[in-house]
């Protein structure tokens, strides 16, 4: 335990004007580094924090949080299925779904799309789709009427508007005394959304259930289930207890396993970019140890006096140990204030920036995210500002040992 006395001189040697004052400038370099260090690492996973969460909503705007289906692709008995799965807390809503592959055609222009079939008035319990309409809504999709929801992509593919009639070719084929001819339908485009993701704006189709149905000939089977959990970082946990309520002969998927390699990339670049800014906190450190080597080397008569009255060397090493800790600890903080001020405000600040510089860091016609969403999370900023403390107290070992090794006969020798 440090006593009053060694805390007393250590803090007194941190802040006094030494005769060298290369010896301050380097520490005062060396607390600005961890304050740099810090500040830039908040901000940064902030930001990224930000970017994971913008991508993850969007995606889960248009994805499931749960899909339940038969093993063999087809579910005969969804009413009885969905009953058995409603009981469960973790589950808000749930709506049927029909999955299919189809060529979307008008005049010479032909492009694929995946074919989704939907209950209009239940759509909104399990997406968020609708909150991304252009134009058209989702309660023209009516059974018979043969209307069609596609992404604006697909839509500037085509070259269609709302009102425009589409080919719909199903891959399936029917069998005719002409020979194998394929499943068509002719559709009208009764809505465009933009979800501003490529993968879906240029490839998915929405239209009733019932009519997909009856292109696909499914005999009123349905693809499966949409869940939306109350949690959807829950949806391991409920995947889970689904495989085991309902058995093997079903197929449970939730979005963490359908986009698990980009949210992995987002995990390994943002370890990336941590380790990287940490660096800047790891130089810092090791100018620590500089600027305490040389307090060693300037202060060895100081060393010498103090081990003469009494002063064990566990005492001299807590003294430097203490000089070290202090300057890790003010520049810890400061830069986990400055960066936490900077996360919470970054969306506020950024735009200013641009407007004092002239120009967009992301254009909003390039960039699909032309913003700086910033999340910041206490846990990282805990994580990150407690890491530099320990690493600036573990960098005093070194100087703080070889004080305490100092002999005081051979320090007053010359003096």
């Amino acid at each position: 335990m440090i006593k009053p006395l060694e805390l007393a001189i250590g803090l007194r040697y941190t802040r006094a004007r030494r005769r060298n004052h290369f010896i301050s400038f380097i520490s005062m370099i060396s607390m600005m580094g961890i304050v740099v260090g810090v500040w830039a690492l908040i901000t940064v996973i902030s930001i990224m924090n930000g970017f994971e969460r913008e991508l993850r909503d969007r995606i889960l705007a248009v994805a499931s949080h749960v899909t339940v289906s038969g093993s063999n692709g087809w579910l005969a008995e969804w009413p009885r299925v969905s009953e058995r799965i409603g009981g469960l807390a973790d589950i808000r809503a749930d709506a049927p779904f029909i999955l299919g592959q189809g060529m979307l055609t008008r005049g010479k222009a032909v492009t694929g799309a995946m074919l989704r079939g939907i209950v209009p008035t239940l759509e909104d319990d399990v997406s968020q789709l609708s909150d991304h309409l252009q134009s058209g809504s989702f309660d023209s999709l009516e059974s018979g009427n043969y209307h069609i929801v596609i992404g604006y992509v697909l839509a500037r593919q085509l070259g269609v508007e709302v009102g425009d009639k589409i080919t719909v070719v199903a891959p399936q084929g029917k069998i005719t005394p002409a020979g194998m001819l394929p499943r068509l339908r002719r559709f009208t485009v009764s809505g465009i959304f933009r979800m501003n993701m490529y993968e879906y704006d240029s490839a998915l189709a929405l239209t009733h259930i019932e009519d997909l149905g009856r292109l696909l000939h499914s005999e009123g089977k349905v693809s499966g289930l949409r869940l939306k959990l109350e949690d959807v970082y829950q949806a391991q946990s409920v995947n889970r207890k689904l495989t085991q309520m309902l058995g093997s002969g079903y197929y449970i998927n939730d979005w963490t396993r359908e986009h698990a390699n980009f949210f992995r990339a987002l995990k390994i670049e943002k370890r990336v970019m941590f380790v990287i800014l940490f660096l800047v906190v790891a130089v810092a450190v090791f100018n620590i140890v500089s600027a305490l080597v040389m307090v060693v080397a300037d202060k060895q008569a100081d060393i010498a006096i103090l081990r003469t009255l009494g002063l064990s060397p566990g005492s001299v090493m807590a003294l430097f140990v203490i000089q070290g800790t202090v300057i890790g600890l003010v520049g810890s903080l400061a830069g986990g204030v400055f960066g936490v001020l900077t996360a919470m405000n970054v969306e506020t600040i950024v735009p200013v920036l641009e407007q004092w510089l002239g120009f967009q860091f992301f254009p909003s016609d390039i960039y699909v995210i032309s913003d700086f969403p910033a999340e910041m999370r206490w846990p990282d900023v805990f994580i990150i500002t407690a890491l530099s403390f320990v690493m600036s107290i573990v960098s005093t070992l070194y100087p703080a040992r070889r004080a305490a090794k100092v002999q005081p006969a051979e320090a007053l020798r010359y003096e």
